[in-house]
Formats: structure tokens, sequence, C-alpha cells
């Protein structure tokens, strides 16, 4: 088989040919990789071809494809059945697990996506405060949820506006953008409209425009004024939760949050959501409560399975200082490479996650991201991927890490790097 087949034949049946829009490609050109299998930091694709995967599912795989006790646990899972649409003794436990894991979350209810774990944190805000608006910051993605695709106005303190045809303008005008690591911008709209906001959702660590890393006292304000104006503070921690520690990183330095969306690893590759929080504003939900939320499949017992099977591996290993080390010597090895070539690059990371960026100078804001070559990172993305090395097809992504990749995978992988500086 070939990929450029594939995506024809793709093309005639699903929308754009892929069903998730950034598999396209369209950031970077050229055919979409179609899938075959996986093993451990390998992907392997239709032709044959072999690449160390930096994508991982877009996160889930900490632990890299196939771990034998991932697998293991969803052989015996699919065993017994693989959905009941009632409750087990698995949702009981990563509940626990999870409560254990994140003080601040003392209920947990779960879902089958990110997606779906915003936008019940959102309602059940709303419910609880009794307001209607929402604070995003700009970059900051919470899936495809109509009142989050919005983008700024005209003004640094506007209400939003649709980015995408089909979102009412009256749904985006309930969710203001403000700008992400802006302290004083943040402060001086709480102090004008606090009271009329429901709830802050923000990435406490961004991962949806690159990597980016947020001042301390960015999250720390966004703590201190929800509280003093009586609005709910979100983290969307669908990408970061158990990525950085066993747990939720802003809760081992102490901020915080009132809910928590969960996702990606919790799942162990499985689709897989949750949102929690305070007990006195998850007690909302139905059936103890008055706000409707519901899902057939919520709770799957191969996703509790998966996600059970993952947590406890990193639970036991504890291999966040490894993986930070694993991934902090490659972006060392590529920053000094790029340098030697007089190439401008930006490279934040963070634990087992980075985003690159070529350019010059920090990057601490949208506005910095945007900046950034994005010609050069298709062309440094295509020079990888002919060398066997799979980044994320959009200069706008994280570039992740896992335990199954291991010295030999990361040499490989930074003489790819290499190789590509020195043609692009």
């Amino acid at each position: 088989m070939k990929n450029e087949d594939l995506f024809e034949r793709a093309k005639a049946v699903i929308p754009g040919g892929v069903d998730s829009p950034v598999r396209a490609f369209r950031k970077v050109g050229g055919t979409p990789r179609f899938i075959v299998g996986a093993s451990g930091p390998y992907l392997f694709d239709a032709e044959g071809k072999r690449y160390i995967d930096f994508v991982l599912s877009w996160g889930p795989m900490i632990l890299g494809h196939g771990h034998p006790s991932v697998v293991e646990a969803l052989k015996n899972q699919a065993e017994t059945g693989t959905s009941y649409g009632a409750p087990t003794e698995l949702e009981i436990m990563m509940a626990e697990t999870i409560c254990q894991a994140i003080p601040s979350i003392e209920r947990v209810r779960f879902v089958n996506s990110g997606t779906e774990a915003v936008m019940s944190a959102l309602r059940l805000a709303r419910a609880f405060t009794g307001r209607d608006l929402i604070v995003k910051f700009e970059g900051c993605y919470h899936g495809h949820v109509d009142s989050l695709l919005v983008k700024a106005g005209s003004g640094a303190l506007t209400f939003g506006i649709p980015d995408t045809a089909g979102v009412p303008s009256t749904i985006a005008s309930m969710t203001v953008v403000l700008n992400y690591n802006d302290v004083n911008g943040f402060r001086e709209f709480m102090a004008q409209h606090g009271q009329q906001i429901a709830a802050v959702i923000v990435e406490p660590i961004a991962g949806n425009m690159g990597v980016v890393l947020p001042k301390y006292d960015f999250l720390k304000s966004l703590r201190q004024e929800t509280k003093q104006c009586g609005a709910l503070l979100i983290f969307d921690e669908v990408i970061t939760g158990f990525r950085f520690c066993f747990g939720s990183h802003p809760d081992f330095v102490g901020l915080r949050p009132d809910l928590t969306c969960l996702g990606k690893i919790i799942g162990g590759g499985m689709p897989v959501g949750a949102f929690g929080g305070r007990k006195d504003i998850m007690a909302l939900l139905a059936p103890e409560g008055p706000v409707y939320q519901a899902g057939t499949l919520a709770g799957n017992p191969m996703a509790m399975r998966a996600g059970l099977a993952t947590l406890e591996v990193l639970r036991t290993t504890n291999p966040y200082e490894r993986l930070e080390e694993t991934l902090g010597l490659f972006v060392q090895d590529m920053q000094a490479e790029a340098s030697r070539r007089g190439i401008p690059l930006a490279v934040n990371h963070r634990g087992s996650m980075a985003g690159i960026f070529f350019q010059e100078g920090e990057v601490r804001t949208f506005a910095d991201v945007m900046k950034s070559d994005t010609k050069l990172y298709a062309q440094f993305f295509h020079a990888l991927l002919d060398r066997g090395v799979y980044l994320a097809p959009s200069p706008y992504e994280t570039l992740f890490v896992s335990t199954a990749h291991g010295k030999d995978e990361m040499e490989k992988a930074i003489v790819a790097v290499r190789e590509a500086l020195a043609i692009i």
C-alpha cells in the first residue's frame, strides 16, 4: 500500500481524508503517513517505513506503544466485555487513584474525551456561580467546544468572536479572550468585569501553541483574582495531567484550581476524559444535583483498565526525572547544532514535553509563537520524516518523549536532527 493511494481513498469518503484536521499535514504540506502498527518508541506506516515517534498519539502514550502491562490489561478486559453501560468497580478504582494523586480533586466524573470534560466543567461552573461569562487565553485549546472556538476581538479586552463557521456570534460573545502570561492585562480585566465571570479556564502549561511555559505570577494571579470575585478557576490538564509528576504539577506547587479537566494519559491510549474538583461544586451534577451531564460510554471498562495499568506503572517506577533528562539532552543538542549553523531556534521544554520554534528570543506568549518561521519548520519536519523521525505535522504542537525512548533511539534522532538542520 502507498500512503498517497490511501489518502486518495480516504478523501473520497472522509472529509479532507482525515478524522482530525492536523493529521492532514496542511501546515507542513505533503501526504499523511497512514500507520499500520506501533511498538515501543516506533511507528510503522503502510509502506513499511519505521519512524521514531515523538507525537505519541498527541500525548497519552507516556509508556510508549504496546507496553506489556497495558496490553495485558486490555486483553483481560476484552475477554470479559468491552462495554456494559453500567457501573463497574474499575471506575471507582480510577476515581480513587485520581483523587489520591491530585488533592484538589475531591470528586471526579468520567467522560469520553477532553472536549466533553471541558464542556461539562464549564456548564458546572455556570450553574455553581449563576454567571455566564468564561475567560480563556489566546493560544490555549480546550477542545472543539462551541463557546471556546473563539478568537480575540480587535481590542485588548474585548469579547470573543467566532473562529470557525457554525459557531453563532451570540455563543462566542459569552467568552472573553485574553493574553496568556499577561498578568496586568488579566488583573485589569477582572477589576472591571470579575463579578460577571463564571470561570477562568487555562492550560497551566500551554501545549497547543507549541509548549509555552507559564510565569508563576501569572498562574498565581489567576488563583487570587478568581477567588476574590467568586469565579471558578479551571485547569485544563488534558495533556499535562500525570505527565510531569504523578498527579498535577500545579497542585504540587500549591496552586489548587476549583476544577480540573483530565484525559490522554489516564486512558493509557484509549479514548477518555474526566473532570473533577471540589465536593461542593461536583455535588451539583446529576443525579445528585440539577446539572445534567451523561454519556453512554463514560467510564468505559477498556479505557479504565488501560488507564489504571498506565498509572500503576507511573506510580511504581516514577520515571519523571529520567524523562526530563532524556528530553533535556536532546533539546540541548538540537539547540547547539542550530546555533552552530546560525539557525534561529528557540525550544521550550518542561519534563517530557517540548515546543520547537524557529525564531530568536524567548517564546512566552501567543504573539511570540506567531513570529516563528513556519516554512522552516515544514522543511525541518520533512527532512526528519525522510530520516525516520516523526514530529507533529504542525509548528504549533508538542514534541513528547516516552519511557520507551532509550539511548539508542535518542542518538539516532539527534543524528537525524543534525542532518536535517544541515539542509534546511
